[in-house]
């Protein structure tokens, strides 16, 4: 019987089709190249948005501080030969060891009886969080130079000093007058007062920990000692390291104060040249500079510290500044390829 001719016209689908040749992928190969339409997204060139208020601010404040750095730099009046000639001198170098050893003795003292404090106030007990308290409340609510001038006329109050029972017996005596210096008094004045900040800086870390890290280590059965310093302590860096580095600092420059003292630390030595010399700029000059280099120093020393802490909080730590100097080498040397 023959087949119909609307069956035979029908093509076969499981016929396959006649294979097409591969296109080339190399544009060299192909005889003509189709180019983009106008109107095309591959034809539109992306053009970097302009920033001229960025710019010309910039210009700016380059401006003003090329007219302030020319200012000093050439101004006769800093006397700046004065500045190089005092600038290495003994007494000079002798106020800058008594400044930083003092610096270092507060923050050190400071920061150990302002620990105690903070675990003091975050005792259960309230006798011992209300002396922490209180010692708080009283050492942040007077002014550092009035500490010290009460600490140094603290023979005026308490002529002697003795080491004994309560209402009985005392087994050692000794005269205020010769136990408070000037120097014993400025580290006395400047530790109690450190100590106050610091017990709220170390109480503000130890509260950002998470409690859930403290409820497991006890879910351990390790001791209250032990669950604060292998726990607790090294996490409440992270936010105690900050505010730390900035006391550090406020710290040095605050030992300035004790001039009033009449204690030869960098400040006070060269108001004594000064005085001599009435060269008051230059001299001052060099006290700021000395002040400065340590500053950096110290904030260049706060920043590795920072770095350590943040071990195991980032994803990644923070370059160091080498590494930056390295990463934008390698981009110049990149673009000039």
């Amino acid at each position: 019987m023959p087949a119909s001719p609307d069956v035979a016209n029908v093509p076969d689908a499981l016929s396959p089709e006649p294979a097409k040749p591969p296109k080339s992928s190399d544009p060299t190969k192909s005889s003509k190249r189709t180019e983009d339409p106008p109107g095309s997204d591959e034809a539109l060139r992306i053009v970097p948005r302009r920033h001229p208020g960025r710019w010309l601010s910039a210009a700016v404040a380059l401006l003003v501080l090329a007219m302030v750095v020319n200012s000093v730099v050439r101004n006769e009046r800093f006397q700046w030969n004065v500045v190089g000639d005092y600038f290495t001198t003994p007494a000079v170098l002798d106020g800058l060891v008594l400044t930083l050893w003092l610096t270092a003795a507060v923050m050190v003292l400071g920061f150990l009886i302002g620990t105690v404090f903070a675990v003091l106030r975050l005792s259960a007990n309230p006798v011992l969080r209300a002396i922490s308290w209180g010692y708080v409340w009283i050492f942040r609510s007077t002014p550092l130079l009035v500490q010290l001038l009460f600490w140094f006329n603290i023979g005026a109050l308490y002529p002697t000093l003795g080491i004994g029972i309560p209402f009985g017996p005392e087994f050692l005596t000794f005269k205020t007058v010769n136990l408070f210096g000037a120097s014993f008094t400025a580290l006395v004045g400047l530790t109690l007062h450190e100590a106050a900040y610091a017990a709220e800086v170390v109480r503000g870390g130890i509260l950002s920990v998470d409690a859930g890290q403290t409820e497991a280590a006890q879910s351990l059965g390790l001791s209250r000692w032990r669950v604060l310093r292998r726990i607790v302590v090294p996490q409440a860096m992270r936010s105690i390291v900050p505010t730390a580095g900035n006391m550090l600092i406020g710290t040095l420059k605050g030992t300035s104060i004790i001039s009033v003292l009449a204690v030869q630390d960098l400040l006070y030595s060269v108001q004594l040249i000064y005085n001599r010399t009435y060269q008051v700029i230059p001299l001052l000059m060099v006290a700021t500079l000395w002040y400065i280099a340590v500053t950096t120093v110290l904030s260049g020393g706060q920043f590795y510290v920072e770095r350590y802490y943040a071990r195991g909080a980032a994803r990644e730590l923070p370059p160091t500044p080498l590494q930056r100097l390295r990463r934008q080498a390698d981009a110049v040397r990149g673009r000039a390829v």
